[in-house]
């Protein structure tokens, strides 16, 4: 296994472990939005939207783009939202105390 990329892998983990976050990534599922938009629909601080978008933009999960005055935020790789999903799924069989039951030859 490369360490780099191991290493790398584990700080994404740990930006996804972040409630904040993840409420973000969702929210750009489909849409390109401003601070402002996202400080609204979140009901957050600016300052609180704009630091986590920072980290998301260090870790290229989140893109910025200029639309005139505006700065609009949008998923650079949108395939994070499916490991995002898996572990919220999972997360709802957890709640529900429910087990998984996969043939080994499905589990990726």
């Amino acid at each position: 296994m490369n360490a780099d990329k191991i290493s790398e892998t584990s700080k994404i983990f740990k930006l996804l472990s972040n409630e904040t976050r993840l409420k973000i990534l969702f929210l750009l599922e489909n849409n390109a939005l401003d601070v402002s938009t996202i400080v609204k629909e979140l009901d957050l601080e600016q300052s609180t939207v704009s630091h986590q978008l920072s980290l998301l933009k260090k870790h290229q999960l989140v893109s910025v783009e200029r639309d005139g005055k505006r700065i609009l935020y949008s998923l650079r790789d949108p395939h994070i939202l499916t490991i995002v999903e898996m572990a919220y799924n999972h997360g709802s069989h957890v709640l529900k105390h429910q087990g998984h039951h996969y043939p080994s030859n499905q589990l990726l």
